[in-house]
């Protein structure tokens, strides 16, 4: 783990960089801090995932967790799927992409954004395929077929903000060795809940404060046991949850819900006036105490401020 560290000072001056401006030249010494990253983190015996965190093209540090994880699980196609991806300059599979020579198919609700990979290098270098189209549990697996991704695959990465809970339950045409779904954490850990379906749910419509949306840990490990799936634990900011495929986990440390939960230390609150509350801690969900939430066990819908009668 030391080695790892060593190598992450050493490189460390080389990932401040404003990626709007990211040039060729710029991006293959990153790949470059990349493998070397990978390299080090062979030689480790990791207590937990954060352990393993490393960031070259993901917002936080799943770059590395990934490649830790697809090292160690038996990857049945070197495919994967990911959506909600903006315009791709910030994911969890660039590197893969890129690194691993992985073929992808990537999906965004927004069109110009999917165009504009269309339009980089990225697409000719790279077996990419950008899907520009708002995904919902109605449409998710014919955006699969029609684009060829069925089966087995390696890597199924989910983060829309709002029906992830319903899409991963809903997806049937692929099956994913690795999935990796975004958490909200101002759900906590207690209740296996996530926002009511709405087909064209936008978090910055559902509630001002920005902070209602997604689905707690616990819903997440829920839909995993039904699916197959070990809980492997969370990235270290707090966002990101990690699922294997039982008969893939190996040696695998699993953890329950409240053993792999962490609580994240974002604050990317808004105010009524559309302006940054940057409210944090137990202020987060006071804000959106009277929305209604799924309780994903019972399938009934309650407000959050009834949750405590759950238990």
């Amino acid at each position: 783990m030391e080695m790892l560290r060593n190598v992450w000072r050493n490189l460390k001056s080389l990932l401040s960089f404003n990626f709007a401006s990211l040039d060729v030249q710029h991006e293959k010494q990153l790949l470059a801090v990349g493998k070397n990253l990978v390299l080090g983190m062979r030689s480790v015996n990791p207590r937990n995932l954060h352990e393993v965190e490393f960031s070259i093209f993901s917002q936080w540090g799943d770059d590395g967790i990934i490649q830790y994880l697809i090292n160690l699980v038996p990857i049945s196609n070197r495919l994967f799927v990911e959506f909600g991806v903006e315009d791709y300059r910030e994911s969890n599979t660039r590197f893969l992409l890129m690194n691993n020579n992985w073929k992808g198919l990537i999906i965004d609700g927004s069109r110009s954004n999917m165009e504009r990979v269309r339009k980089s290098n990225l697409y000719w270098k790279y077996d990419l395929t950008a899907v520009g189209q708002f995904v919902t549990r109605e449409n998710v697996n014919s955006i699969f077929v029609d684009h060829a991704f069925v089966g087995p695959i390696g890597i199924l990465s989910i983060d829309v903000d709002g029906n992830d809970y319903w899409i991963w339950e809903a997806i049937s045409v692929i099956d994913p060795d690795i999935v990796i779904v975004e958490y909200n954490s101002v759900f906590g850990n207690e209740h296996a809940i996530t926002v009511p379906y709405h087909a064209a749910f936008d978090r910055t419509k559902a509630h001002y404060s920005n902070l209602y949306w997604g689905v707690s840990l616990k819903g997440l490990t829920y839909l995993s046991e039904k699916k197959g799936y070990a809980f492997v634990g969370c990235n270290s900011n707090g966002n990101n949850a990690y699922f294997v495929k039982k008969n893939k986990a190996g040696k695998l440390i699993t953890v329950s819900a409240e053993e792999g939960f962490v609580d994240s230390r974002t604050r990317e609150s808004l105010e009524k006036n559309g302006e940054m509350g940057f409210c944090s801690g137990a202020d987060r969900i006071n804000k959106i105490i009277d929305m209604e939430v799924v309780d994903v066990r019972k399938n009934h819908k309650l407000k959050i401020r009834d949750l405590n009668k759950l238990n």
